[in-house]
This record gives C-alpha cells, structure tokens and sequence, in this order.
C-alpha cells in the first residue's frame, strides 16, 4: 500500500532548483491556451483591433505590425496587405508604401527607444528562414550595444524587458507624432 504525504509536510523544504520568475510570460501561455487561429497570421490582424492584432500603424497598401515573437522590444514587420509570398510578386504601388512604412518605422522607433542600430531584411521562403513563407514580411529589428547575452545560447530563452502590448502603444502614439518624411 502507497502512503501519500500531504503537500503542507513539504513547506519549507529546499528542492535544490533555483528559479527564474517570469509572471509576465503568463501572457504568452494563455494565449497558447486558445486555440490557434485559422489562416495566415498576416491576413488575420487587420481584421481585429489595433491593440489586438498588435498593429502599430496602417497604411494603404501594408501595414506595421509587431513581431508575436521579438528578437528585440520593438520588433516590427511590415507587411503589404495582399497576400503574397516573394518581393517580386508586390505591386509597384506596395513596393513603395513597404519602403515609405520601413523608413518611418525606423524614425518612430528611434524617437521612442533610441537603439544604436538595426538588422532589416525579408527572409523569402522556408528555407531562407521565413516563420510564415507565404506572406511576405520585411523585419525590423532594433539593436542595442551588448543586447544579446548568454539566454538564448544556453537556454533557448530570449530575455525581452518590455510587454509587446506596452511596446505597442509607445510606437503607435510616437508614428502619430513621428518626424517628418
């Protein structure tokens, strides 16, 4: 026969684990929690609010949303509204709105945060490293002097000290605002 202690007999007793708290990651879990929306992430956020769809500012042709997933705080996409895969598919019209939004980006997150640099690219394809190869999206990564440390090396974690909805309403209230063109 099993004895079963009660949990209050181990109050107090050391495990030898030590612990990263990380209340803010509650976040992230319950939105795992839901099931997952059908489609293509990119074709879905316009659709919801701004706060919702993490959108930071609209344009006619694409819009500026932010990373779900951040290398850094304030990683932005842009990303034209038509569902295309390869740069080449866009439209005259949606190269240059991708281009005018990169560009303002760019100066609204410099107003805001100050970073020493940026990484900006498009990955085309799953091979090239596209999390979503079937919707073109151009990254924009803000970059810090010493903002990469040891987390991700060896524990697969990315440290980010911002919340993405916080992040959100500092960018989209400073592109309101932005310096000009």
């Amino acid at each position: 026969m099993v004895s079963i202690q009660p949990q209050t007999d181990f109050v107090g007793v050391e495990d030898g684990m030590e612990r990263l708290w990380t209340p803010h990651r509650m976040a992230y879990i319950d939105s795992h929690q839901q099931a997952e929306e059908p489609g293509c992430p990119f074709c879905v956020s316009p659709g919801k609010s701004d706060e919702d769809g993490l959108i930071v500012h609209r344009g006619e042709h694409a819009f500026v949303v932010l990373n779900l997933f951040p290398y850094n705080p304030g990683h932005l996409l842009v990303c034209p509204y038509r569902h295309v895969a390869d740069y080449t598919e866009l439209t005259e019209e949606e190269v240059g709105e991708v281009a005018d939004l990169t560009r303002a980006a760019m100066r609204v997150v410099r107003v805001v945060s100050s970073p020493g640099g940026f990484n900006i690219g498009m990955n085309q394809g799953a091979v090239a490293g596209a999390g979503v190869a079937a919707h073109l999206h151009q990254h924009i990564v803000p970059r810090w002097a010493g903002d990469a440390n040891f987390f991700p090396i060896i524990a697969q974690t990315k440290s980010i000290p911002q919340l993405l909805a916080d992040t959100r309403s500092m960018l989209a209230t400073a592109w309101v605002d932005r310096p000009g063109d």
